[in-house]
């Protein structure tokens, strides 16, 4: 489980469709094998850790539902090492299981920061509401505004600064995640409804 407040950007290194090696030295130095680590919002496994590199093993299912196959050497992305008992929930939780692959449709000032909007399937929309949250590339967001094809992030100047985020442009493809708890809220009322 993740927070979505992103510790590291950290550089693909290499990626050669199953293999991806990440340069991610503060994550790298407090990560073995066998922990998870949310890169661009997706919860990875590290296969080998070494020298201010962790490698991890992409699935074609991964491949699928994810962002991830379009990094190449030189790719900058979010990272996040999972969270640990007594860690402080800062974001919201967030699991890594990117639910679908939206679009950036527009990315504009906003006061000192940026407005950004998002073009995203129904998969993604249908659990998403105003003042709730969602994980873009891992990044722990609220939504400002909703229409048919996407919703808008307000993103402050630290965010900008600190992930992927402040690099985005229109026609980017990025991992997203919604509330998980929405889809809990989901289940559950169906299961009382049937």
């Amino acid at each position: 489980m993740f927070t979505g407040i992103v510790r590291e950007v950290g550089t693909v290194d290499s990626f050669d469709g199953s293999r991806l090696v990440v340069v991610a030295l503060e994550t790298a130095a407090g990560s073995a094998v066998g922990d998870s680590v949310a890169v661009a919002g997706v919860c990875l496994t590290v296969v080998k850790s070494d020298d201010g590199r962790l490698a991890f093993d992409v699935v074609p299912e991964t491949l699928g539902r994810s962002a991830l196959g379009g990094l190449e050497r030189g790719s900058v992305v979010n990272i996040e090492p999972s969270l640990r008992v007594g860690d402080q929930l800062g974001g919201h939780v967030v699991q890594g299981h990117v639910d679908a692959v939206g679009r950036v449709r527009s990315v504009t000032p906003g006061g000192d920061g940026r407005r950004l909007w998002v073009d995203a399937p129904e998969e993604v929309l249908g659990y998403c509401l105003e003042k709730g949250s969602v994980a873009v590339d891992g990044v722990s967001l609220t939504v400002s505004a909703l229409d048919e094809s996407g919703f808008e992030v307000a993103l402050v100047p630290h965010t900008l600064e600190v992930t992927t985020l402040g690099w985005l442009e229109p026609g980017t493809e990025v991992n997203l995640e919604p509330d998980v708890l929405a889809k809990v809220v989901e289940r559950l009322l169906a299961a009382r409804l049937s």
